[in-house]
């Protein structure tokens, strides 16, 4: 089984934002993301890898292969081109909350946003309230 090459270290969230976001703009909404996130979840950033800030944690198991290992609640990394928010998006009722989000594009595992005003933010506030809920109902809290 190949290992997970994501997981937790103890880098400092607020350097990385510091150094990582590559425009003002970026830096001031990635710290607004980064009190939302916190609000929401409760838990404290934490780094995960070199480039994903995560908030809280799980221990999955899939259903379709031996993979098993530990991930971030929700999360978010100030990527070059877009903000990558990390918030699953598979539970009942997200897709309405996703009409209303605002300006975004779809990814596999994520919402990309250009900036942080281009989104509702009480609708991501509610998403990831979801998320949470679902992922601590399906895999128990950490």
């Amino acid at each position: 089984m190949a290992e997970l090459k994501t997981k937790q270290t103890e880098a400092d969230v607020h350097a990385f934002i510091n150094s990582f976001a590559d425009t003002e703009q970026k830096r001031k909404d990635s710290f607004r993301i980064l009190k939302l996130m916190q609000d929401v979840s409760g838990c404290e950033p934490k780094m995960w890898g070199s480039s994903i800030i995560g908030f809280g944690s799980y221990h999955y198991k899939s259903e379709r292969s031996t993979q098993e290992g530990d991930w971030f609640l929700v999360g978010f990394s100030p990527r070059k081109t877009a903000i990558s928010l990390y918030v699953y998006t598979g539970c009942a009722g997200q897709e309405l909350l996703l009409n209303d989000l605002g300006k975004f594009k779809m990814g596999k595992a994520c919402i990309y946003i250009k900036k942080l005003s281009d989104i509702n933010q009480e609708v991501l506030s509610e998403l990831m309230r979801t998320s949470i809920e679902h992922l601590e109902s399906k895999h128990g809290k950490s």
